[in-house]
């Protein structure tokens, strides 16, 4: 009867956990097309008119595009601990609950996410203000984005960049640790992974203002980074490693617009 049961309890688990995934999938494969429409938009002109509508129709329009560009990168980066929270889950509480904590946890993890969204449309607009920025790509001058190619790469070197990424690479541990009975708790859990996500992501998201905020190429190529950062072993070797093709990126560029060239 017990073997029984113990059966029953891992295949709702199995259950759950495909349908949070397939549900994940969904809502990441929507905000990519959300970004193909609003990229397409860029390309038309209408991103270089936001400016002429006013500061808070830019910083608006600028906190939507970021926050539905989060949920494109971030929820793949996520996914290991929201199944791990989902998994565990299904022991703690009533089985009547369903995956209702799980979304919670998520709307949790994105509330982060989404107030970055607003810094960074914020920056957005003083960089353009500070005529550091091409409004029609989203991207920073040579000079400026060298140096922040320094600071994301110094930044992989950091004890913060570490503790975090530790947190972000062990989800079963995060689960236990951290775990909080009760729908509020699951947001708090989403809230407290989505924080030491951001401890661990925020100098590698600035990197949108070197490659272009409306690039797709350059979104897809960081998603896909701090996706196997938090997967591939060794990833404090890989992050370091790539800490310092970074820095040298950064110096790099940095030279070429001081001849001229990279201009």
């Amino acid at each position: 009867m017990a073997a029984t049961m113990m059966s029953h309890m891992r295949v709702r688990e199995r259950l759950s956990s495909g349908f949070a995934l397939a549900a994940l999938a969904a809502l990441t494969l929507f905000a990519w097309h959300r970004l193909l429409e609003m990229a397409a938009h860029a390309e038309t002109g209408h991103s270089a008119t936001m400016h002429a509508d006013g500061g808070v129709a830019f910083v608006a329009t600028g906190a939507a595009m970021w926050s539905v560009m989060m949920v494109a990168m971030m929820l793949p980066a996520a996914s290991p601990m929201i199944v791990a929270y989902s998994r565990i889950g299904h022991r703690r509480r009533p089985a009547r609950w369903g995956l209702a904590p799980t979304w919670i946890f998520v709307a949790g993890y994105l509330a982060v996410w989404t107030g970055f969204s607003v810094l960074g449309a914020l920056g957005q607009w003083a960089l353009h203000e500070a005529a550091l920025l091409d409004v029609a790509m989203g991207r920073t001058g040579p000079l400026f984005g060298g140096a922040l190619l320094v600071l994301a790469g110094a930044f992989q070197w950091t004890p913060l960049k570490e503790a975090c990424l530790a947190k972000c690479r062990t989800p079963l541990s995060f689960v236990l640790t951290e775990w909080r009975d009760g729908w509020g708790g699951a947001f708090v859990m989403g809230l407290r992974h989505g924080i030491f996500c951001l401890g661990c992501c925020w100098a590698l998201m600035l990197l949108m203002f070197v490659g272009g905020v409306m690039s797709l190429a350059w979104m897809g190529g960081l998603a896909i980074y701090m996706l196997v950062e938090r997967l591939i072993p060794n990833g404090r070797l890989f992050s370091r490693a790539s800490g310092l093709v970074l820095i040298a990126a950064g110096f790099a560029l940095g030279t070429l617009a001081g001849t001229g060239l990279g201009s």
